[in-house]
């Protein structure tokens, strides 16, 4: 079943078109890792799926909705269905570990404090983090707190059928990256849910079942880990090899940004 259909996808800010003719079909309970050079529209994407911002021309199917039609008050309630973990993880940092993860449960269900209680605890286990509570963010280490922005993004229940990450190994040593990693695996074995994740991190594509990588604005490929790895393509062998040399300018890349 496909949970993520987009089609013929244009995004642009200003004149700088910045996707264009993107399409992509995301099956139900599936990793999709988007990958690029900085600044070629990964993020974009992530925040056109969510509704956060409008595309010039497409469609964007959630479920079998076209989200690109909806008004506000629509868009709300397919963004219940979604969680979305930050690069930053971004927490409030005047809030405990159990008031960040409380926070959606408050804000948009009417659950006593103690099924609350329950919800968090049962969603802080579920990333490792138990007896966290208490804790303030500016207590915990980089990998914690992109743990906490895990437990928020999956707390409200119904659990959400869609989850994006906006480079969630960003800034973590290898072994952290890996615990991550494999949340990202368990969180979707436990929740059944569909994850598009957009990564610098080679190693971390491994855990997909697609890859796309975005270039020009155009999908340059998609497919398993191992065909981008194994590619004829000198642009994404370039890219995936880390390669300085090749048909992508770095130059020209770094002045885009």
């Amino acid at each position: 079943m496909r949970m993520i259909v987009i089609r013929n996808l244009m995004f642009r800010r200003g004149t700088r078109v910045i996707l264009k003719d993107i399409n992509i079909d995301i099956f139900h309970g599936s990793v999709l890792s988007v990958i690029g050079m900085s600044g070629c529209g990964k993020s974009t994407l992530l925040r056109l799926i969510a509704g956060l911002e409008r595309p010039h021309r497409g469609e964007i199917l959630i479920a079998g909705d076209d989200i690109v039609c909806m008004d506000e008050r629509q868009l709300e309630r397919v963004r219940r269905s979604m969680g979305f973990v930050f690069q930053s993880a971004a927490l409030f940092d005047y809030m405990t570990v159990y008031e960040n993860v409380a926070f959606p449960l408050r804000r948009h269900t009417a659950h006593a404090e103690a099924e609350i209680k329950h919800r968090v605890a049962t969603k802080l286990a579920l990333v490792g983090l138990e007896g966290t509570e208490p804790l303030l963010p500016s207590e915990l280490s980089g990998g914690m707190q992109k743990r906490v922005g895990l437990a928020r993004a999956i707390a409200m229940d119904p659990p959400p059928q869609i989850l994006l990450y906006d480079e969630p190994t960003s800034g973590l040593d290898p072994i952290m990256t890996a615990v991550i990693n494999d949340l990202i695996l368990r969180v979707r074995d436990e929740l059944e849910v569909t994850s598009v994740v957009v990564t610098h991190d080679m190693a971390s594509i491994a855990l997909s079942d697609q890859v796309a990588m975005i270039h020009n604005g155009v999908i340059e490929a998609l497919g398993s880990p191992g065909e981008l790895r194994e590619t004829t393509n000198p642009i994404v062998d370039q890219f995936i090899h880390g390669r300085s040399v090749g048909p992508i300018d770095v130059v020209d890349a770094e002045a885009e940004l």
